[in-house]
């Protein structure tokens, strides 16, 4: 009896890191984000290699703001401002969720 004829067009395991930003082909991009005009781009690059990604700098702000909401006295906020507080105390509340659910690594800073 004759063993079949097995080709593998792949290996067996494969891992590869994707990262679509970075994609370019000399003056061709695959991608093009477009997150709004910046009056110094130059400026707003470096501050996103140095001083950390968007997420990491609203990250900190989001904890600074419980730092000052926590000594701050909100009785006498109207409705509206009370709602605003409340809203990004929630999204504040479901990012910690999210970043407990992925691990030590997305909870450090």
């Amino acid at each position: 009896m004759t063993q079949p004829l097995t080709v593998s067009l792949a290996p067996n395991q494969l891992s590869q890191v994707i990262n679509p930003w970075s994609w370019s082909m000399g003056d061709f991009s695959l991608f093009t984000v477009n997150l709004g005009q910046s009056a110094a781009p130059a400026v707003e690059t470096r501050v996103l290699d140095e001083v950390g990604s968007y997420g990491r700098q609203l990250g900190r702000i989001g904890d600074a703001f419980r730092v000052i909401m926590s000594r701050t006295d909100l009785k006498d906020l109207s409705p509206a401002d009370q709602a605003a507080i409340d809203a990004l105390n929630l999204q504040l509340d479901h990012i910690d969720v999210l970043k407990r659910a992925a691990g030590p690594a997305a909870t450090a800073h």
